[in-house]
């Protein structure tokens, strides 16, 4: 399916990067040529306490804002939002459109029969990613799991390429980017787990193209189409 915009909600707790994240795909997006808006939405900015964003990604210019009640995507960046209930939106995967996609940050299943056949209702593909194994074995820090749901969307849906990921990653994390609230701190932990900014970037980087890699497979093999529609020519 292609479509003119695409939109994804990230749901996870507070200190996995969610809202770094959105911004980043935003960002790729916007190197891509297209339109794309970011936006977070959370209550008490602590850990482990729910924690949502959203990125809105089209070929045409884009207003709205705020929450993303229907989401063509939604990325559960841990079990805890399917197995404890912490999200702002029950069941998870409420509002989620017709023949959308769902990415979940597990090694294990985690829905239940009933959400199973809901979704089967509804056409939606659910993928299983171990993100923060691939983020420990590939960047040794899970304070890279969001990089591997970065990766593994992009990956599926095409909505921003390697290229334009590589740059945004450059531009976040390599030039000096005041961040506010629960994002800045989250950057700053990063920042210390890695000695150098070049090891930073190189870590994500390679974190990203590995779920990246991973989510292109599944796509081909499950013969998935979600993507946006290419820019038109100027």
């Amino acid at each position: 399916m292609i479509k003119k915009r695409l939109n994804i909600r990230m749901s996870g707790l507070g200190g996995q990067g969610a809202v770094t994240a959105a911004h980043v795909m935003a960002m790729a997006a916007s190197k891509d040529g297209k339109f794309a808006i970011s936006n977070p939405f959370f209550g008490a900015e602590k850990r482990m306490a729910p924690a949502e964003s959203y990125c809105r990604i089209g070929v045409e210019r884009i207003y709205d804002r705020g929450e993303l009640v229907f989401p063509d995507v939604i990325e559960v960046f841990h079990p805890q939002v399917i197995t404890m209930g912490k999200s702002y939106t029950m069941p998870f995967y409420s509002g989620i459109k017709e023949q959308g996609l769902i990415i979940i940050n597990s090694d294990e299943p985690l829905l239940s029969d009933e959400d199973i056949q809901r979704l089967k209702d509804l056409k939606v593909a659910v993928f299983y990613i171990p993100g923060t194994n691939i983020a420990l074995e590939v960047a040794g820090t899970e304070l890279s799991t969001n990089m591997t749901m970065i990766g593994s969307v992009a990956g599926i849906t095409k909505c921003v390429s390697m290229d334009a990921l590589d740059q945004a990653l450059q531009e976040r994390f390599g030039k000096k980017f005041v961040a506010s609230g629960g994002t800045a701190t989250l950057d700053e932990a990063i920042k210390k787990k890695f000695a150098k900014k070049e090891m930073l970037l190189a870590k994500n980087l390679a974190t990203v193209k590995r779920a990246y890699e991973i989510g292109v497979e599944w796509a081909e093999t499950n013969k998935f189409e979600l993507q946006v529609a290419a820019m038109a020519a100027a």
